[in-house]
């Protein structure tokens, strides 16, 4: 999961996962916010290193 915040004030205004569409009116500045995605965002590069050192376990569901 990860914070959807406002573009004007950066109050959050919720948490997401996976793909979306969504439009928020923030409570706090009124700003209306427009957000999509197609998929999670990239991992930080320190979680990619990680994932080079592990191999992955296909049985593993987690």
């Amino acid at each position: 999961m990860f914070d959807i915040r406002c573009g004007g004030c950066s109050r959050l205004l919720g948490r997401a996962s996976g793909s979306y569409i969504l439009q928020i009116k923030c409570p706090r500045c009124r700003t209306l916010n427009h957000l999509k995605a197609e998929s999670l965002p990239p991992a930080p590069p320190s979680a990619r290193h990680q994932e080079a050192l592990c191999p992955h376990n296909p049985s593993s569901l987690g």
